[in-house]
């Protein structure tokens, strides 16, 4: 059985996309192309030598040898036989990516009795969930029930859906909110502490969003971490894959990655095969850092936008994953969340300030105005779009300004870091307030009022803001913040079914030996995100395709 690269004929791919490619001929050796891109008659070389390395293994490839198999210390043969290949490591599952997703599925391959390594580009565990602002959305749990709160699984897929604005792949949306509640026992068991008051955001009809106790993803990510190292799990950093491998039969049989990469030192390291006797789980995020990539998907979203992301989310795994005949769904539905502020880069704190206090205890005016213009608990898209359109004469933001009261803002778990960081300020009056950000104070102070009296009467007949627990603001300091929309997340990916196979891009089949969980599928959030949803599509999805990979047969 020949191993070929992910490219349709017997390659080595030494670059994403594979701008060169490389033909073998009938000695086993590499026909370098000419500068007409024809094949080179004289430019020949072993192509073990192409893919070797040379030299020893590293002492950190040596430590996976407790659960995997350290079986050489040379990279194979891309035509070398399954049964006599020399891998630099044979594992029955490797998970590509460590956050929510990937962990839960190693987690769950690790307990069927397998022998798992994550690998992760970064030298750091969690990727973009460790900066996760830790929002879990649980349909029909306990805490809604001891807050009064009626919830089910049909009105949390119904609030998706509208979100989503009616496009999203509902079998897959379906079982996330399906196995909500599973996945929060899940994180409980790990150790994840939560607090114990729901919070209420944007979009959503009902309080269902669990917080961590450290308002951060990391909350979650540490105990699966713990878990999954304290269960055999291999988790290798600084390790980047670059393709998958495959058999003649299509299947997905390992990886060539970059052992010893430093981001974004794209040179680094060196080039090992790792693999996978039961197949892959692709568990690697969006694509928010890559400006290019995602300007290719919408024009709009060029570097001039920030991204809450953090710097590795540049999605090479998910393209190789396109590579291997994955089907691209939605690339271009890009989220921008609204609670940012351009006083800081990345997430930031201002961001929990947002959602935590003032969209949901405050207002959100038009600085030049003074007046509301959009219902502060709609969903991420809605609110984004409408802060888009406040620009200037000459174009540029006129960055809208978030206000809410001391008993509002007593919900913000990162207050004293925004006042520190003078991302968020406070002020004794709304006129001091008012003349700190330019808003014109007589109107401010008309919006409020009239704010005050639709929360008195707990209807909104502005925007139709739900107020059932929303208070006035009316208790000095009173506090504010800039607001701009960043690049959050990525609605488009690989598709996948509701077992988490990735499906080929000819005949819509399952992908033998390749899974795939989290934010790098595409479908089940639609045209946008709801918010919170995100570590309930990565717990869930990331679980099924750990046990789904745990059922596969042995390559």
């Amino acid at each position: 059985m020949t191993l070929h690269c992910n490219h349709g004929w017997r390659t080595v791919a030494t670059k994403l996309c594979c701008p060169l490619r490389l033909r073998v001929n009938f000695k086993g050796e590499v026909c370098m192309p000419d500068s007409k891109g024809t094949k080179g008659k004289a430019d020949m070389m072993s192509r073990r030598k192409l893919l070797m390395n040379g030299g020893a293994v590293t002492a950190g490839a040596v430590l996976f040898g407790a659960t995997g198999s350290l079986a050489s210390e040379k990279a194979p043969s891309v035509r070398s036989k399954l049964p006599t290949t020399k891998w630099d490591g044979e594992f029955d599952v490797l998970v590509i990516g460590s956050g929510f997703a990937a962990l839960s599925a190693a987690i769950e391959a690790r307990r069927k009795g397998l022998d798992v390594m994550v690998v992760e580009k970064m030298r750091v565990l969690g990727g973009n969930s460790c900066i996760n602002g830790g929002l879990f959305a649980v349909a029909g749990s306990e805490l809604q029930k001891k807050e009064g709160v009626k919830d089910s699984i049909e009105t949390m897929v119904n609030d998706m859906l509208k979100a989503g604005r009616g496009i999203n792949h509902v079998e897959i949306t379906k079982k996330i909110a399906e196995g909500s509640i599973d996945a929060y026992n899940f994180v409980i068991q790990c150790g994840a502490v939560f607090k114990p008051k729901l919070s209420w955001l944007g979009g959503h009809s009902v309080a269902r969003t669990y917080l961590t106790h450290n308002a951060s993803g990391s909350g979650i990510v540490r105990p699966l971490v713990d878990t999954a190292r304290a269960e055999g799990v291999v988790l290798r950093t600084g390790c980047k894959m670059l393709d998958f491998i495959v058999d003649d039969d299509e299947r997905i049989v390992g990886i060539r990655a970059r052992d010893g990469y430093r981001f974004p030192n794209e040179e680094s390291g060196q080039i090992r095969m790792f693999r996978a006797r039961k197949g892959v789980v692709l568990a690697t995020g969006g694509f928010s850092q890559d400006a290019k990539f995602r300007a290719a998907q919408d024009p709009r979203l060029a570097g001039k936008i920030d991204s809450t992301n953090q710097l590795g989310a540049t999605g090479e795994a998910m393209r190789a994953a396109f590579r291997a005949g994955a089907v691209p769904v939605q690339m271009s539905l890009i989220q921008l969340g609204p609670w940012a502020s351009p006083d800081e880069k990345g997430f930031g704190v201002a961001s929990m300030f947002n959602i935590q206090s003032g969209f949901r205890y405050g207002v959100m005016v038009d600085r030049s105005s003074g007046t509301r213009f959009v219902n502060e608990l709609a969903d991420r898209k809605t609110r984004a779009d409408a802060m888009l359109k406040k620009v200037d004469a000459n174009g540029s933001p006129d960055y809208p300004i978030i206000i809410v009261d001391s008993k509002g803002a007593e919900a913000c778990p990162t207050l004293d870091r925004c006042l520190k960081y003078k991302v968020v300020h406070g002020f004794d009056t709304i006129e001091q307030l008012a003349n700190f950000y330019k808003v014109p104070a007589a109107k401010l102070s008309e919006t409020i009022s009239n704010y005050n009296k639709y929360v008195a009467d707990k209807h909104d007949p502005e925007f139709g803001k739900p107020l059932s627990t929303a208070t006035p603001i009316v208790k000095a300091p009173f506090y504010a913040v800039r607001g701009w929309p960043k690049v959050h997340h990525c609605m488009g990916g690989v598709e996948i079914d509701v077992k988490g196979h990735v499906l080929h891009s000819q005949n819509f089949k399952p992908i033998n030996g390749l899974y795939a969980a989290g934010e790098v599928t595409g479908g089940p959030h639609g045209a946008s995100r709801l918010g919170s949803c995100a570590i309930t599509d990565c717990l869930v999805m990331g679980r099924i395709a750990g046990n789904s990979v745990a059922g596969n047969e042995p390559s």
